[in-house]
């Protein structure tokens, strides 16, 4: 089901949007070799009940923890842990907030101390795919035009496009339609409206696209052991053009 918002619902998903972007932003500041993935978890729910907000995935469909913290080779939804983080990491923070029933989604990939070149330049290759697909985000436009301008920038370069997680509307709920692939054709798909709102969020690997699920049934990692990076953001449709929900700059 779609659902189209109103301008007031959009203000406070932006406040919520805002919220998250701030508990990155402490995040940032203390990702270094040594800090474990569980100890950044319990400090973002910390942050975000401090400031009236809950993390609305903790619970959802029995997920145990405030984030996601994905290492490496995990594409998403990994579980936070107590192996601390090790220099040349690199570790992607997914999380949604719940502010007085406003939800916004973001997730972000850090390196951690000094990494290699490699894992560089996949970081900087998702990120800026990400921004290519949100360009996209415009009332009229297809899902397709998100996806394609998204896998067109990133392939050429070297990297995949992984296909088993996409992007989604959100709100009321954490998960509803459309789903946002990275990839695919242009002038194809569900027809962007003003109102709705949507996350794009590439999860690009160095290596092959597919995936593989561990045991938990949760975190899914890539087939090859490549690296893989994500960078999300909550966009709101609007008649003046993609809003950034949940912006950091």
């Amino acid at each position: 089901m779609i659902t189209l918002k109103t301008k007031r619902e959009i203000a406070l998903m932006h406040e919520a949007g805002k919220l998250l972007a701030a508990c990155h932003q402490q995040l940032a500041k203390l990702i270094e070799p040594g800090i474990t993935t569980m100890e950044l978890d319990r400090i973002a729910e910390k942050f975000l009940l401090q400031h009236g907000a809950k993390p609305e995935q903790k619970g959802y469909k029995g997920y145990p923890y405030a984030t996601c913290a994905s290492i490496n080779d995990e594409i998403c939804h990994g579980f936070p842990r107590k192996t601390p983080l090790r220099e040349g990491d690199i570790v992607t923070i997914d999380m949604v907030v719940n502010l007085g029933g406003a939800l916004a989604d973001s997730a972000w990939s850090y390196g951690v101390g000094r990494i290699s070149l490699e894992a560089e330049g996949l970081l900087q290759v998702t990120k800026e795919a990400l921004y290519k697909g949100i360009e996209q985000a415009v009332a009229g436009n297809r899902i397709g035009d998100i996806g394609h301008a998204i896998q067109s920038y990133v392939e050429p370069r070297g990297y995949s496009v992984v296909r088993d997680f996409t992007g989604h509307g959100i709100g009321p709920t954490i998960h509803e339609g459309p789903h946002i692939p990275h990839f695919g054709l242009p002038g194809r798909g569900v027809r962007l409206k003003e109102g709705m709102v949507i996350t794009i969020e590439p999860m690009i690997n160095i290596g092959a696209w597919q995936s593989k699920m561990d045991d938990n049934n949760w975190t899914a990692r890539t087939v090859d052991g490549s690296l893989s990076a994500q960078y999300e953001h909550t966009i709101a449709i609007t008649e003046e053009g993609p809003l950034l929900l949940t912006a950091q700059e």
